[in-house]
C-alpha cells in the first residue's frame, strides 16, 4: 500500500528575530540570545535544503505551502524571494503545487515588492491591531514611536497593486474590549476579507513580572530569553474573559453581514468541529499537535513556534537529519500527543471539549477549580465563546449538511432580530440596548 502524503507546516524565520520594529508584546524578539554573533541571515545552502526537503517531504500533498515569517523577512530583500521561486522550480515535482507566503509588519513594502508579490501569487499576511490608538498601544518602532501610518501604507500598496493579503491581529489588553471596532475597521476601511485573530497570553514568573511590566527592558537585546514559564500574566496580556467577549462581539458582527465574504480561521475551526471533522485546519484547538514546526535562519528547526527553546530543539536540517524525519521523530510525536494527554479531567468532562480541545499547551499554566493542574489561561473565554454560539454554528452545520450554503445564517439572524424590540439587551450579552449595539445599522462597507 502506497504511504499517506505528510502534510505539515513549517514557519520559517530566514531572519531569525531580528525586526525593525519592537512591539512591547512580542515574545519572539529575544530568541536571537539563542545564537550570539550571528549575522541572522538565512544562509545559500540552508535556504536551499529548506526548499528541497519541504517539497520533497509533501510529494502528494494537494498544496504545498512555502512560509516565511520572523522577525521581518522582507529585511532579507527581494533577491532572496527570488531565489526561493528558482529553488521551487528546480525541486517541485511535475504538477506539484506551491503557495509562497509571507508575514510581515507591512512597513518595508513599496511598488517593487507589490509588483513581485502579486505577479508570482504570494499570499500576504499583514500584521495591524486595529485602528491607529489601538494598534499604536503595543507596535512600536525601534525608538517606540508609533507604526500605524507605516502599515497601513504597505497594505495600501498591497491592495493598489491587487496584491492578496489577510490580516493578522493580535488581541491584547489594549483593543480586547473593541471587538466589533476591529473588525469593522478592518473590513470597512482596509477592505480585509481575511481576519486572523491570535490573543495575548504574555507569561512571567513572579521574579520576571517587574521586568515585564517595564517592557522587558529598553530595547530587545535587554530582553531576557522568554520561555514558556511563570503563571503570571503581564498587564498586555488579553483577560480571559475579555477575549470570549471579543470573540462573541466580532461573531454577532460577522455572522449578521459577512459569512461568505469575510473568512475568520477561528469561526472556520469551530464550525469544522459542530461538522464532526477532525481535521479542522487549526492547531490551537486540534485534539494533538506537532504538525507545524520553526525552522530558524541557521537551519535548527524546533518544535512549535512558541517553542524556540533548547529543550524542543529537534535537529539541524543542514547536518543529517531532513525535515520530515524531524517532524516524524519521536521526540515531535510526544510533544504533539501531550496536548491530548495532559488534558486535565475538568477539560475531559467539558461541553465543549469537542470545539476546544484545550487550547494551545503554552497557555495551559492555571489550576482547574478541582486542583489539577494544566488548565488553559483563557478557559473562561473559550467556554463563553463556544456555548454562545452553538446555536448559530449548528444552524450552519445543518444548512451545509442538507446541501445549503452556509450564507443562510444571515437569514437566520434576521428572523430571530425581527422579534427584538431596540430596547432590548442585544444578543452579544453586552447589555447594551439592541439598537445601539449590533442591532443598529451595519457599518458602511468601503
Amino acid at each position: 500500500m502506497a504511504a499517506v502524503p505528510r502534510a505539515f507546516h513549517v514557519m520559517s524565520k530566514p531572519t531569525g528575530a531580528i525586526c525593525n520594529l519592537d512591539c512591547d508584546y512580542c515574545f519572539f524578539l529575544s530568541k536571537e540570545q539563542l545564537y550570539p554573533g550571528s549575522g541572522f541571515r538565512m544562509a545559500p545552502e540552508v535556504h536551499e535544503a529548506y526548499v528541497r526537503q519541504l517539497l520533497e517531504a509533501q510529494r502528494g500533498v494537494d498544496e504545498v505551502v512555502v512560509a516565511f515569517q520572523g522577525g521581518e523577512p522582507t529585511l532579507m530583500g527581494l533577491d532572496f524571494f527570488r531565489r526561493t521561486l528558482e529553488l521551487e522550480q528546480r525541486y517541485a515535482a511535475p504538477g506539484q503545487q506551491i503557495l509562497n507566503t509571507l508575514q510581515t509588519n507591512g512597513t518595508l513594502l513599496d511598488d517593487e515588492w507589490a509588483l513581485f508579490l502579486r505577479d508570482h501569487g504570494f499570499l500576504v499576511g499583514v500584521s495591524i491591531d486595529g485602528p491607529r490608538a489601538l494598534h499604536d498601544a503595543y507596535r512600536v518602532d525601534k525608538g517606540g514611536k508609533p507604526t500605524f501610518d507605516r502599515v497601513v501604507r504597505g497594505i495600501d500598496v498591497l491592495r493598489r497593486h491587487g496584491v492578496d493579503w489577510n490580516a493578522l491581529v493580535t488581541v491584547n489588553a489594549a483593543n480586547g474590549d473593541h471587538g466589533r471596532e476591529v473588525y469593522t475597521f478592518l473590513r470597512d476601511e482596509l477592505g480585509a476579507s481575511f481576519v486572523q485573530l491570535i490573543p495575548i497570553v504574555e507569561r512571567a514568573t513572579a521574579e520576571l513580572l517587574p521586568l515585564a511590566e517595564a517592557g522587558w527592558g529598553e530595547r530587545s537585546r535587554d530582553r531576557p530569553l522568554y520561555r514558556q514559564e511563570g503563571a503570571l500574566v503581564t498587564h498586555r496580556s488579553v483577560g480571559a474573559e475579555q477575549y470570549g467577549r471579543f470573540l462573541v462581539d466580532v461573531f454577532e458582527e460577522w455572522a449578521r453581514h459577512d459569512v461568505g465574504d469575510v473568512f475568520v480561521p477561528t469561526f472556520d475551526t469551530a464550525l469544522a468541529h459542530w461538522l464532526g471533522m477532525h481535521q479542522s485546519g487549526s492547531c490551537v484547538h486540534a485534539e494533538t499537535c506537532g504538525d507545524a514546526v520553526a525552522l530558524e535562519h541557521n537551519g535548527d528547526l524546533y518544535s512549535c513556534d512558541h517553542y524556540v527553546e533548547p529543550d524542543y530543539l529537534l535537529g539541524n536540517i543542514a547536518e543529517g537529519r531532513t525535515l520530515l524525519q524531524l517532524v516524524d521523530s519521536p521526540q515531535q510525536r510526544a510533544f504533539g500527543n501531550a496536548k491530548r494527554d495532559t488534558l486535565p479531567d475538568y477539560c475531559r468532562r467539558c461541553d465543549v471539549r469537542f470545539a476546544c480541545h484545550g487550547g494551545c499547551p503554552k497557555d495551559r499554566f492555571l489550576t482547574a477549580p478541582d486542583g489539577e493542574p494544566g488548565l488553559h489561561y483563557l478557559c473562561a473565554g473559550y467556554q463563553h465563546f463556544f456555548r454562545h454560539v452553538d446555536a448559530p454554528m449548528q444552524t450552519m452545520a445543518a444548512l451545509l449538511r442538507n446541501g445549503r450554503d452556509a450564507t443562510g445564517l444571515r437569514t437566520w439572524y434576521a428572523g430571530r432580530d425581527a422579534h427584538l424590540s431596540p430596547t432590548d439587551p442585544c444578543t452579544c450579552g453586552s447589555g447594551t440596548a439592541f439598537a445601539a449595539c449590533h442591532g443598529g445599522p451595519a457599518p458602511r462597507r468601503s
